[in-house]
């Protein structure tokens, strides 16, 4: 066969490895939780920004989570002027620019909130996808630990408005500056040690991952997983290794900070282990105010807990450290109940707009990871269990001009009412199609006007919900539905009225039914 008479070969849809394509149920869940986070962070008088997917590859820094080479895990390009360019991969960054780019603009403390997709460059995997949407709060300009404490407990405001109730979440309280005294007692001090002090975070950010004894290969010689792959470890020896876990609370007990201890009384506990190695207790000093702060504004440690053993794995923390924490169970892929986890956190980073400033500007921020925390939402049944109901569906009998005019008339008279409508565009000649359509597309009422009825001025009204009973409905509502009518003929003039009325009464169905 001549190339000439080869069929052109057509192009495969074919979705990019580790992005997914979104469903209208799963957007307007987005949207219901992004709402409720949103009035939170506004009563905090937080205010909106909003900054480009793209930076300068420059200004997002070396802070990306487990990479060992500046830029690895970004998507970039180069521009026409020869800079390099890179999608973000987190809002954090982003802000800092913008922050040093319009500083003598701004007012500080600069108290403002983002929602926006960022973009890892990994290997993706079960629940790991290249693009995630992420929603943070960030103040700046604000040095004392005070805007910490309020960032913490904004965090627990926030979960309990997305419906998630006390003793289902805790915050987790740390601070940078422990650990870096942890390190500095286990001999890591100075910048000769930077590589390995970041090799120790990373592994002790695994513990939930690995457990202890993963995390103990980890900080020692290293790890085998399961098929094999070997992670180098940061080559610590035994007593390093305990003197580290002992004072963040993992090396006596094998877990994590005994819960019945008085937060105060870990806090007191921890700086005396930090002055018997002879390092900084300045981060034990700021965790004892957080914590005294919150408990005086009525947050008491089952929302907000001091705990030692929580890591933080970007290197711009300098300070206060926190995590949002899910504490209720989830069946996972494989079928197994495991502990939610984390749905947000975040951290003091007072370096990071100082490296376009040239002198210090405190921040701190959080941010929380928008489709993770939707997915415990369902799990909960705080999300997405309302149906999204469909438009109101005026079908087409006629194609004349005068027909047609007629139906696009309904159908702006019921959007102008605040009612979602459309007019069938299809083909209108098989009026059973139409009907199926509105099946399809979930719509609660179709508007029929045939010859006969225009000429009378009148319209039909049916209501496609009627005749399908809802499940988990009580005898008590049978005798209430009855009166309801599933088809009615209506004056044009009362159209809108009528859909309003049949609209509330299925509204009303389904509260009983719930």
């Amino acid at each position: 066969m001549s190339e000439k008479q080869k069929k052109p070969q057509k192009l495969k849809a074919r979705l990019p490895r580790g992005f997914v394509d979104r469903s209208a149920a799963d957007i307007h869940a987005t949207n219901e939780m992004i709402a409720k986070i949103r009035e939170v962070y506004e009563r905090y008088g937080f205010d909106p920004v909003e900054t480009p997917l793209f930076e300068y590859t420059d200004a997002l820094g070396k802070f990306l989570p487990d990479a060992d080479r500046p830029n690895e895990g970004v998507f970039s390009l180069q521009d026409d002027d020869d800079q390099w360019m890179s999608l973000r991969y987190d809002l954090t960054a982003p802000l800092a620019r913008h922050v040093a780019e319009n500083f003598n603009e701004i007012q500080l403390p600069f108290r403002t909130y983002r929602a926006g997709y960022v973009f890892r460059n990994e290997k993706p995997g079960p629940g790991r996808f290249r693009q995630f949407m992420q929603f943070d709060a960030d103040t700046v300009g604000a040095p004392g630990v005070q805007a910490d404490a309020e960032m913490c407990m904004m965090m627990a405001d926030t979960m309990e408005a997305l419906g998630i109730k006390r003793g289902d979440y805790v915050i987790r309280v740390n601070n940078r500056k422990v650990l870096d005294a942890v390190l500095d007692a286990v001999g890591l001090a100075g910048e000769g040690k930077a590589g390995q002090r970041l090799t120790v975070l990373r592994a002790l950010d695994k513990m939930d991952k690995f457990g202890l004894t993963g995390v103990q290969l980890l900080l020692g010689p290293g790890r085998k997983d399961e098929s094999g792959d070997f992670t180098k470890g940061a080559g610590l020896d035994d007593i390093q290794i305990m003197r580290l876990l002992n004072t963040l609370g993992w090396g006596e007990r094998g877990s994590g900070p005994d819960s019945s201890v008085n937060d105060r009384l870990t806090i007191f506990n921890l700086r005396d282990r930090l002055e018997e190695y002879g390092v900084a207790t300045a981060g034990a000093d700021e965790l004892l105010l957080i914590n005294d702060l919150v408990r005086a504004a009525d947050y008491d440690e089952s929302r907000i807990k001091i705990d030692p053993s929580v890591v933080r794995g970007l290197e711009y923390y300098t300070g206060p450290v926190f995590e949002a924490e899910l504490l209720f169970d989830v069946t996972n892929e494989k079928g197994e109940k495991v502990v939610f986890g984390s749905v947000g956190g975040g951290g003091r980073y007072d370096g990071l707009v100082s490296r376009f400033m040239g002198q210090p500007v405190p921040a701190t921020g959080f941010s929380i990871g928008v489709s993770r925390l939707m997915t415990a939402l369902k799990n909960l049944g705080k999300l997405g269990q309302d149906e999204v109901l469909g438009p109101v569906l005026v079908t087409v009998m006629d194609g004349d001009v005068d027909s047609m005019g007629r139906y696009q008339r309904f159908t702006q008279e019921l959007r102008n009412a605040g009612i979602r409508a459309e007019m069938y565009q299809g083909n209108w000649k098989k009026f059973g199609n139409q009907l199926k359509y509105a099946d399809r597309r979930g719509s609660p009422i179709a508007i029929i006007q045939g010859g006969d009825e225009r000429a009378e001025g009148v319209v039909q009204i049916k209501d496609l919900i009627e005749g399908k009973r809802l499940s988990g409905e009580i005898e008590d509502n049978a005798a209430w539905r009855e009166a309801r009518v599933a088809q009615e003929t209506v004056p044009e003039a009362d159209l809108v009225a009528k859909v309003k009325e049949i609209l509330a009464a299925q509204a009303e169905d389904r509260r009983r039914a719930g």
